[in-house]
């Protein structure tokens, strides 16, 4: 059997046995059931056995082994079982944290799962990638992705970009003829769609050959891995810090290993004491509380209308000092309804059209004919500007379909961003009519003649005065404005030459007004030191009118239209782009220049984009943020981040949400290093002044495990902090662990070491090595856990709430009950070598380990009153 680029559209749709109507429910079902979902199987994952088998690998883990192995040989045999338990525990935790980031990965990619139109039942429904069938008929338009390959039965000015498949990044025009040869490559397939591409320019329908493992990308899917999770830079930083930090400890143990055997203790005790002191003192679990906590905020702001495709962007959020928003559906409701329109010299209500008028009937047919969007139950598939004139013509009972089927469309010129103009011909009273819709600055010099009542006149330049004027009082109301025009024209086939010597019909003039939320959400971009930027292709009048209902705009000296960026340079532009706040007539390629000027003056850019041509802009901005309601899958593609809502707020929440995280990230690490750096104090203060050890081998295991990841993950947990917004942007460059960083651990660390060491002091009047070490272990765990309501926050914690975060007091309450069942059940006293403690002893030491808190406290409730 011939290959399907060899066939005729026809014999294609015969051998796959469909009709014009698409498939129905039993046909999909019977296909799905044979041929399964259209998905790429994935490499094969490690499995959970062999990830925890993997922790083992560490190498402070094969440290630790060794050192059970030496303890065990040498009889103490209570000394390994709680070190292989805390070496197995960590594992555990390890594994579990492994499994939740692939949980997550899985989850935001189905999320960002793109979709696909097609037909069935005789109706035109959006459903996801993976449901399509073989037989589906696919509807492609500019932006689109390609989820199936598939035969061409229809294309309009289709052109497809397949550099996926072909390394071409050049687009390939498409065909729907037939191709005749043998041995005909992928690249040179014209009239063949594949997996992989996507649409850039045109239109087009096409009937699916081949899904999932089937496809020519499906043939070549072990050379596809995008299920790999890359590390953040924050998490890269952190793990270069950890190796530093490593060698710097590990010197601090060696020296402490050599004093120890220079004063006479043994060899095995004095290196089972050093590993450990390394063991606690490591933040191994650093990169892996970065990525609960990362993971834990993208499922938060999914829930919240914001999906993060790149973990990098949560890290970036808390830095974004400009938004560059566009103007329809982000900041507006993007619900457009028709409100005027402008016919025979008139404006008129849009509820006051006279259906009998000719003209005006003439208007609403062409603005249905010069159209793609289409509505059935109750939803809407288009651009929202095209349902709009789909709506106005249902209400004076014209459906688009019967409409189309009535006059039916022979060619067309797709809309683009460029040209913004959109043209078809249709076949009406025997006669090709070219009709073409679009922004009326760039149509009124194509017009010849207009439509009036009296017949066809010449176009005057009374008349054109006369339109721009009626134009320009929509725009200054906020609406936006579409012209339509047409001409008789003897052939089928047109060209964008063709766009000239056309006959004015009327304006359609359309409301999108602001959404609600839209003037909050600015007003708390700006009180955070964010600049608002609104960039549109609408008229520079509509703009600025909504630009000042919402508080983007104060003066109109800060707006200025693409034909001017044009005449500028890029040097020009930066210089200009700081006094610039509404971007008007603007093309993909001004919105690029934008973005880098922004960037060049030292700013993070958020920019949101939603078509084919956005993609460079996305990719640039250091926040792409596509939109997920109508946005094209490029678009969604080369973003960072994709709202679901298409708005405005939602990115302002996004970075409140960004900064709140970062700050957490931020706080665990600091509780991680300061109450590491207390246990490191305590032990180099007995070293210097010849104190007997203060801790066990096993009291810092279980430290470790006790104090560290529990604590350090609540405090990554802790709730948004509604302040943070008051803040300017953080440096992005500024690096974590600066100075002022440094000094603070130093000192939250020093509070720590002195109340263990008074602690330990303490026990050491008594008489009692065993009891001052008891009391030491048992001062620096306790006080550790209290810290962890110190590091919540640079506010006290009165200021943020003592109970609003419940995952820090189930951490300290599992801590404390963990540490006093260690003190009070004798089985586990002895493997724990603690003593018993009086009840004096336990007062000295709740005491001291709350003193750090309370003189934390008093410092941030001075840092609140003097901010």
């Amino acid at each position: 059997m011939s290959e399907f680029h060899q066939q005729s559209s026809v014999e294609v749709m015969d051998r796959l046995d469909v009709t014009n109507e698409g498939l129905n429910d039993y046909d999909v079902q019977v296909r799905q059931e044979e041929y399964g979902f259209n998905e790429l199987e994935e490499g094969k994952r490690t499995s959970t056995l062999a990830v925890f088998f993997g922790q083992f690998k560490d190498l402070l883990v094969i440290i630790l082994m060794i050192a059970a192995v030496i303890s065990f040989l040498l009889g103490e045999v209570e000394s390994t079982i709680v070190i292989m338990i805390v070496v197995i525990l960590n594992a555990i935790l390890g594994t579990v944290q492994h499994v939740k980031a692939e949980q997550s990965l899985d989850n935001l990619k189905a999320l960002t799962s793109p979709v696909a139109k097609v037909m069935r039942n005789n109706q035109i429904i959006e459903i996801p990638s993976e449901e399509i069938v073989v037989g589906d008929l696919l509807f492609l338009e500019a932006g689109d992705y390609i989820s199936a390959d598939g035969r061409l039965l229809e294309s309009y000015n289709l052109q497809i970009n397949e550099s996926s498949l072909t390394g071409e990044s050049l687009a390939v025009a498409k065909s729907t003829d037939p191709i005749k040869d043998d041995n005909v490559i992928i690249a040179d397939k014209n009239n063949m769609i594949f997996t992989g591409s996507f649409v850039t320019n045109g239109r087009g329908v096409a009937i699916v050959t081949a899904i999932g493992m089937e496809t020519e990308i499906g043939k070549i899917a072990n050379l596809l891995d995008t299920a790999k999770e890359k590390k953040t830079p924050l998490q890269i930083s952190l793990d270069q810090f950890g190796e530093k930090l490593a060698l710097g400890i590990t010197i601090i143990c060696l020296f402490i290993f050599t004093i120890d055997l220079v004063r006479g203790r043994e060899l095995v005790e004095s290196f089972m004491f050093a590993v450990s002191l390394a063991v606690a003192a490591i933040p191994e679990a650093l990169s892996s509380i970065v990525t609960i906590v990362l993971a834990f905020g993208t499922q938060k702001m999914a829930k919240e209308n914001a999906i993060i495709r790149k973990l990098y962007a949560v890290e970036s959020l808390g830095s974004v000092s400009v938004i560059c928003s566009d103007k329809t559906g982000t900041l507006t409701e993007n619900k457009m309804s028709v409100q005027h329109v402008y016919v025979d010299h008139k404006a008129i209500p849009h509820d006051q059209l006279y259906n009998e008028n000719k003209i005006q009937k003439n208007l609403i047919l062409m603005a249905l004919l010069c159209n793609d969007a289409v509505t059935s139950d109750q939803k809407e598939i288009g651009d929202p500007t095209e349902t709009a004139l789909v709506k106005l013509g249902k209400s004076y009972q014209l459906d688009e379909i019967t409409v189309r089927d009535q006059y039916p469309r022979v060619a067309e010129i797709p809309f683009d961003s460029d040209r913004k103009l959109m043209s078809t011909v249709n076949r009406i009273n025997h006669q090709n009519v070219m009709i073409t819709k679009g922004a009326l600055d760039v149509l009124l010099s194509r017009i010849e003649k207009i439509e009036t009542s009296k017949g066809i006149l010449d176009m005057t330049e009374e008349h054109c005065k006369k339109i721009e004027n009626v134009n320009r009082h929509f725009s200054m109301n906020g609406l936006r404005v579409l012209a339509i025009a047409y001409k008789n024209i003897g052939k089928q086939k047109i060209h964008v030459d063709d766009e000239k010597d056309l006959i004015f019909v009327g304006l359609i003039a359309m409301m999108d007004p602001p959404r609600a939320e839209s003037k909050a959400a600015v007003a708390n971009c700006i009180k955070a030191g964010i600049k608002p930027v609104m960039i549109t292709g609408d008229h520079k009048i509509t703009a600025t009118a909504i630009a000042k209902q919402i508080g983007i705009l104060e003066h109109p000296s800060e707006a200025i239209e693409g034909h001017e960026i044009e005449e500028l340079t890029d040097e020009q532009l930066q210089d200009k782009v700081q006094d610039l706040s509404v971007y008007a007539r603007v093309s993909p390629e001004h919105k690029l220049r934008i973005v880098k000027a922004w960037q060049e003056k030292g700013n993070v850019v958020a920019m949101t984009g939603d078509g084919v041509n956005d993609g460079p802009a996305l990719k640039q901005a250091d926040i792409g943020v596509a939109m997920g309601i109508t946005g094209t899958e490029v678009a969604k593609d080369a973003s960072s981040m994709v709202l679901t809502d298409d708005n405005f707020s939602t990115i302002v929440k996004s970075i409140a949400n960004g900064r709140s995280l970062y700050a957490n990230i931020k706080n665990a690490i600091m509780f991680l290093l300061s109450g590491n750096a207390g246990a490191i104090f305590v032990v180099l203060y007995a070293t210097v002044f010849g104190l007997p050890v203060p801790f066990a081998p096993v009291h810092l295991l279980f430290i470790n495990l006790l104090t560290d990841s529990l604590p350090a993950i609540a405090i990554g947990l802790e709730p948004h902090n509604k302040k943070i917004m008051k803040d300017k942007p953080r440096d992005i460059h500024k690096p974590l662990l600066n100075k002022k960083f440094t000094t603070q651990l130093i000192l939250e660390g020093l509070l720590i070491a002195i109340s263990t060491i008074i602690a330990f002091r303490i026990g050491l009047s008594a008489g009692n090595t065993l009891t001052a070490t008891t009391m030491a272990f048992t001062t620096l765990c306790l006080s550790r856990l209290i810290h962890g309501f110190n590091s919540r926050s640079k506010e006290s914690i009165f200021s943020i709430g003592v109970f609003s975060n419940k995952f820090t007091w189930l951490a300290f309450l599992i801590g404390v009950v963990c540490l006093h069942s260690v003190l009070f059940i004798p089985s586990l006293s002895g493997v724990f070598e603690v003593a018993n403690l009086s009840g004096l002893q336990l007062g000295y030491i709740y005491v001291l380990s709350l003193m750090p808190f309370l003189v934390n406290q008093w410092f941030k409730v001075l840092y609140v009153r003097r901010r």
